[in-house]
């Protein structure tokens, strides 16, 4: 199984339900099992800026960016970029 086809839960566990609802929750649990290649452009977003499996999601985040990748899920224009920025810590 190479990187990208791993999905969070396989990389860290499965979902833990917290105790608490909210959009976030749901987005993140939304990505939680699906292959980080199948995630969306928001969806790596997200877990970067929650920092959740930064060290896995970063390679393939950096690269849609670099190959121009827009699947037109970010909220703003540059979001993913602005969240690999973030995670790397270079804001």
């Amino acid at each position: 199984m190479n990187g990208e086809t791993k999905s969070i839960a396989d990389l860290l566990g499965p979902w833990v339900e917290p105790h608490w609802e909210s959009g976030l929750v749901a987005r993140c649990r939304s990505a939680w099992n699906k292959p980080i290649h199948d995630l969306t452009n928001q969806e790596l977003a997200t877990l970067l800026r929650q920092r959740i499996a930064v060290v896995h999601l970063l390679s393939a985040a950096s690269r849609r960016v670099q190959n121009g990748i827009d699947d037109n899920t970010e909220i703003y224009d540059g979001e993913l970029k602005t969240a690999i920025q973030y995670a790397r810590g270079t804001n």
